[in-house]
């Protein structure tokens, strides 16, 4: 067994039942994402996120040690060869950065991928191993405006019925047009009857 092929599988049998039971399970679900080990792929409600390999590879070490502080360096380990001259640093910071970016996440404010300062970053949602896909349920996302939580459903169907509204402002305005200048025309260019004098 050649050094690469040893270290891996001592840091894979390092990493516990946890990291059996992700590498066993075809689907893993966590907030509105669902990541499809099969397929290699993460949606979002359904709708497909564009992960490159890195990043898809950092979202699953992350998952594999879900509460437990994933290393810089056995991200470094996980990505790049042993032989391979990289600022390791700096593309750790860049592909979760990435991640973070995929996620609607954010290190201020983090809802998935936590920063523990000078070790390495912790998912801090509990994921959902399954061997079946979970049906997706479409949730309109809400967005606070002035303090209060407005959906985009709401959104859509103010605007919908403003641009109804206005449809029908147009349509009603067209008649009532129509029906002066016919008027205005009966008026004007029709002949009086006879017997009338103006």
């Amino acid at each position: 067994m050649g050094p690469n092929l040893s270290s891996t599988l001592e840091s894979d049998l390092a990493a516990g039942p946890s990291r059996v039971l992700a590498l066993t399970s075809r689907y893993i679900r966590f907030g509105p994402f669902q990541v499809d080990q099969q397929r290699q792929e993460v949606s979002k409600n359904g709708v497909r996120l564009k992960l490159q390999g890195k990043v898809y590879q950092v979202l699953l070490a992350l998952i594999e040690k879900q509460g437990e502080v994933v290393t810089r360096d056995e991200l470094r380990l996980r990505l790049w060869p042993a032989d391979t001259h990289v600022n390791y640093d700096a593309n750790v910071n860049t592909t979760v950065n990435k991640l973070r970016q995929a996620l609607g996440d954010s290190s201020d404010k983090p809802l998935y991928i936590e920063t523990i300062p000078r070790k390495g970053y912790c998912l801090v949602v509990r994921p959902e191993f399954a061997d079946v896909p979970v049906a997706v349920v479409h949730v309109a996302p809400a967005k606070e405006v002035n303090g209060k939580l407005k959906t985009e459903g709401a959104k859509s169907a103010k605007t919908e019925l403003w641009m109804t509204l206005g449809i029908i402002g147009l349509i009603l305005g067209g008649m009532l047009l129509g029906a002066a200048i016919t008027r205005l025309w009966i008026y004007h260019f029709a002949p009086a009857p006879s017997g009338y004098w103006f």
